[in-house]
């Protein structure tokens, strides 16, 4: 049995391929630096799970996968190089997990993962590899003994290309993670191209600019014409969206917002390929939402407090929307944006469109930039945020969140935005 150990295994993305190779039969193990979640339900499931990286972890081990993250003075990874042992990027082990599989591949800026869950719920003979965890399932990997796997491809190190996609779904284009592409825009475009070049059937989202110019053969969907009477409700305080597609008749899926109608529309037509329309429109409603994305973690007739991983000024103005149409039906006078900025370069690069995401908010909350590794640069954001209260930090205490300046939050609409470390601090027992 061949052994495999995971370095950086407590990342979500490749947490869920170690899962998906156990499955599979190989004998799996990793190392990360600190322990979290992921790393203690992998080792409930039977994973030997290292804290931290040690070189020794590594020995006896046939093939070493690393995560981005995993820079080459990584103990674990130089001693792999000097005793001879292969070792794959994430990205350079795609093809060997996926290449006997017929794969539907989700990619896009925005709204991937969420796309990829709700086609997980559609085509249920499916195994899935995402990069969330499924609220349905409680894991970001389903495992089939099924040639078919739903994939969340990811555009950040163009791995997207190594994805041997049978089916290609791109949400949209539009500019992120340019750091890998040399800052040329024309670059992750054609990236984009080519990943769907691959593709045998193609499902895209014409509304992004780019995208609507793609010249090969493709399911387009038109948002503003294909999808009509989008309506939002809530019941016992759960978000739905309710809309019309095309000639297909109503759908209604778990989630607020004219965005999630938009990921469950590509879903829905990519679908279609493999399933009747009456079997979708009755799975749609299996669908309960994923982990960190307008994640509900407490909700009564006064207060609600949601994790949305939004991190980008495009994602936060399209959840912000949404909640407030949410506070508005359940009766909210007042919203709350906690806001951990991700990274200083995506930072700098939007500042002014982070600033006009959060208009229309009664209150921004604003916690340290969440690095990411990245080196420091220095910002006067008061200037950029006037309005907002800086703070060190914010912890939850009962359904109340508290201020390490002593402020306590705990009254109408509350959303905390970040992919970094504030959704472990948004939540409490294990949530």
């Amino acid at each position: 049995m061949q052994k495999i150990h995971f370095i950086g295994i407590g990342g979500i993305g490749i947490s869920a391929l170690a899962r998906f190779l156990k499955e599979k039969g190989f004998l799996i193990s990793g190392s990360d630096l600190k322990e979290s979640k992921i790393t203690k339900d992998l080792q409930n499931e039977g994973v030997e799970v290292k804290i931290p990286h040690h070189k020794d972890n590594i020995l006896g081990k046939d093939l070493v996968i690393y995560s981005a993250a995993i820079k080459e003075e990584n103990p674990e990874f130089k001693h792999a190089k000097e005793l001879g042992i292969k070792c794959l990027s994430r990205k350079e082990a795609l093809p060997l997990i996926l290449e006997d599989k017929c794969v539907f591949a989700v990619a896009g800026a925005h709204g991937k993962s969420t796309t990829s869950s709700i086609l997980a719920s559609l085509i249920p003979d499916a195994s899935v590899i995402i990069g969330a965890i499924l609220k349905e399932f409680g894991s970001n990997m389903i495992y089939k003994e099924s040639k078919n796997l739903i994939f969340e491809a990811d555009e950040s190190d163009s791995s997207f290309l190594n994805s041997n996609p049978h089916l290609a779904i791109v949400t949209n284009a539009e500019a992120e993670h340019l750091d890998h592409y040399g800052n040329e825009v024309c670059r992750l475009h054609k990236a984009y191209d080519d990943f769907l070049d691959l593709a045998k059937i193609r499902v895209i989202n014409v509304e992004d600019e780019y995208l609507r110019e793609y010249k090969q053969e493709a399911t387009r969907l038109y948002p503003s014409k294909d999808i009509k009477n989008c309506t939002m409700c809530i019941e016992n305080f759960k978000p739905y969206t309710s809309f019309e597609l095309k000639n297909l008749g109503r759908f209604s899926v778990f989630g607020m917002g004219e965005h999630v109608a938009i990921d469950a529309a590509l879903a829905i037509l990519a679908a279609l390929n493999y399933e009747n329309i009456e079997n979708i429109r009755k799975r749609l409603k299996n669908y309960q939402g994923i982990k960190k994305r307008f994640d509900i973690l407490h909700a009564d007739e006064t207060l609600a407090l949601i994790d949305d991983y939004g991190h980008h000024p495009t994602e936060i103005k399209a959840t912000l929307k949404a909640a407030k149409e949410y506070a508005r039906l359940a009766g909210y006078s007042k919203i709350t944006a906690i806001f951990e900025p991700h990274r200083y370069t995506r930072l700098v690069a939007n500042l002014n469109e982070f600033a006009k995401a959060f208009e229309g908010v009664d209150e921004l909350v604003i916690l340290p930039v969440y690095s990411a590794g990245e080196e420091k640069i220095e910002l006067d954001l008061k200037a950029v945020f006037p309005k907002a209260l800086f703070i060190d930090d914010i912890k939850r205490e009962g359904k109340f969140l508290v201020a390490s300046k002593g402020q306590v939050f705990d009254k109408g609409l509350i959303i905390g935005f970040g992919a970094g470390d504030i959704s472990n601090k948004l939540r409490q027992n294990g949530e």
